[in-house]
């Protein structure tokens, strides 16, 4: 039986802060995060994951499950006060930096997919979730640099719900790298440019005042 821990991972920290903040980190070790309405037994392959001794944690947004590599970044954002009319509002203002930040490293055919997603062409490089009540918005998001799709094949089941644009296609034909798109991008420069774009531009999320909780791109262990 699979052991489902309470989410405690770095970026959460910055969700018990009272002002506006975002945290950018890598993890150290691979772990499996579902979201707060899956069920272990409909989204993962419990013998892998039992085999593989691999920690899962269930976070308090929706969404379905992931897969945390060294491979990854997770960034997360928090906004106080629950002022945006509707959730997709807040994905695509947040996405749309994390959009731009990539292209000014030379990434193309980047867009916003589904809900919450960002895609190059039709493959989806990014998946996002996010909490509400009536003080905060918690947005996090985790980003593909180089993990093997065939890890998110090995630990999750194909997902009980999907955007439109995933067509039923399975984990390996869906999720793509920016590795396996030819983008050999450094870690510390990704992140460093999230950073910046994060600073300048989301004063704009209506008059949003940001504090960069950034954490140190050197791995961290989980």
């Amino acid at each position: 039986m699979i052991k489902v821990q309470e989410y405690n991972l770095p970026d959460f920290n910055i969700y018990a802060k009272s002002e506006n903040a975002f945290s950018i980190w890598q993890p150290e070790n691979t772990c499996v995060v579902i979201g707060t309405s899956n069920k272990p037994e409909d989204s993962l392959k419990a013998e892998n994951i039992i085999v593989d001794n691999i920690a899962v944690y269930k976070r308090p947004t929706g969404g379905q499950a992931v897969v945390l590599t060294p491979e990854t970044i997770v960034i997360s954002v928090l906004k106080l006060e629950n002022s945006l009319k509707a959730p997709k509002v807040l994905f695509q203002k947040i996405n749309s930096l994390i959009i731009q930040s990539l292209q000014q490293l030379g990434v193309k055919q980047l867009s916003h997919k589904g809900i919450s997603d960002i895609a190059i062409a039709d493959k989806k490089i990014l998946g996002s979730a996010l909490y509400r009540n009536k003080a905060k918005n918690f947005y996090h998001a985790v980003l593909n640099l180089s993990a093997n799709v065939d890890i998110i094949e090995r630990y999750l089941k194909h997902p009980v719900k999907e955007p439109d644009y995933r067509n039923g296609r399975s984990h390996s034909e869906f999720v793509t790298s920016l590795r396996k798109e030819g983008y050999h991008l450094n870690t510390e420069e990704i992140i460093d440019n999230l950073k910046t774009n994060f600073e300048i531009n989301l004063f704009e999320l209506e008059g949003l005042q940001i504090r960069s909780d950034t954490i140190n791109p050197e791995r961290l262990n989980v």
